[in-house]
């Protein structure tokens, strides 16, 4: 098994070696840093599995050191321990309320040093298996994101049977879960003035959405409506502001789900201003095969209506449908009905014209 990475942070040479003798002795990978700027620079070119800092440190200390790794999406769910040598209250408050997962008093004993290693690292790996694609793994993340979320509040999160076609939320709703999908097939779109429907996103069992309202505290900026009958988590939005305010973890796991959308749409944008249409078509059949051979198998049917289809192409159904016999013709896939049956996704990833 791989070794965990830990760095530590602490501008006292004596405590530096001590931590970092106790954790390589404990088969733990360690690097050091003497001082807070150090220290965020060494965290962001390795990406430690967890950072152990001093508070109390000359020209940046730990909590100028915890505010800029709040800021950056890499560093941002990076497990976080203060070391401190005061007891008193308002400085364990100041640590936590500023996103740090745990705190340990100087001078501490060697096993209280380990059990909140271990005990963080078990919540970060929790964190990050989870979201463990069922409602049961589901649920288990909430229990563990925040620490002190009661077995009641996961008992409230109810699922909610969706048939196809039938919306989850339209534009301009005010959100009031967040949306945990266990089963089906969701698309999230927004129509423009002619009334055209654009899709914005697809999701499949495991995915969140619904998240970026809740985020920004807004109504939702596009509409979610079900393409296969879907079974939906409905987690109140209340719950979610609770784990987001309790754990940076928590935080850091729906920023990178929007950094990866927003990377996605730029994805879209570029190709729409410089790829054929029977290039994006055949980008568009790749994304939709990606989404949701999810067992990997070489070929693959994909059950998604023409209107669907250019809808993330961005043009007409009749163009969609004559670029589709076009591959159909070249071997690329097999049609019927609404199935398209992939043949060779190799063939529409090269795909140039």
């Amino acid at each position: 098994m791989e070794k965990k990475s830990i760095l530590v942070i602490e501008d006292n040479l004596e405590m530096r070696e001590n931590i970092s003798e106790i954790l390589e002795l404990s088969n733990y990978s360690v690097t050091t840093a003497e001082d807070g700027k150090k220290g965020v620079a060494a965290a962001k070119a390795d990406l430690p599995d967890l950072i152990i800092c001093d508070v109390m440190m000359p020209e940046l200390d730990g909590y100028g050191v915890l505010h800029m790794l709040g800021k950056d999406p890499k560093t941002l769910s990076i497990p976080f321990i203060f070391l401190t040598a005061k007891s008193e209250s308002v400085d364990v408050r100041k640590g936590m309320g500023m996103g740090a997962d745990d705190y340990i008093t100087k001078p501490f004993e060697e096993m209280d040093l380990l059990d909140a290693i271990e005990m963080r690292l078990k919540k970060s790996e929790a964190l990050k298996s989870g979201s463990t694609r069922n409602i049961t793994g589901i649920q288990g993340f909430m229990a563990t994101a925040s620490g002190r979320v009661i077995e009641q509040v996961t008992k409230n999160h109810r699922t909610k049977q969706y048939s196809l076609k039938e919306f989850v939320f339209r534009e301009g709703d005010s959100p009031v879960y967040l949306y945990f999908l266990s089963k089906g097939k969701v698309k999230t779109f927004k129509m423009n003035d002619d009334g055209k429907e654009y899709i914005t996103g697809l999701y499949n069992s495991g995915d969140f959405f619904g998240y970026a309202a809740l985020l920004e505290q807004a109504n939702y900026a596009e509409s979610a409506q079900v393409i296969d009958d879907a079974e939906v988590l409905l987690i109140p939005k209340d719950d979610f502001y609770h784990l987001m305010n309790s754990n940076t973890e928590v935080i850091g796991s729906f920023i990178k789900l929007l950094a990866d959308n927003i990377h996605q749409k730029e994805e879209q944008l570029i190709e729409l201003a410089y790829s054929s249409v029977r290039k994006r078509v055949a980008n568009a059949l790749v994304q939709v095969y990606e989404k949701y051979n999810t067992e990997n198998r070489e070929e693959f049917t994909i059950s998604l209506g023409r209107e669907d289809l250019a809808s993330i192409v961005g043009t007409a159904t009749e163009t969609v449908i004559r670029a589709l016999s076009e591959f159909k013709q070249d071997k690329f896939i097999e049609s019927k009905g609404r199935d398209i049956h992939v043949l060779d996704i190799q063939a529409l990833r090269d795909y140039r014209f």
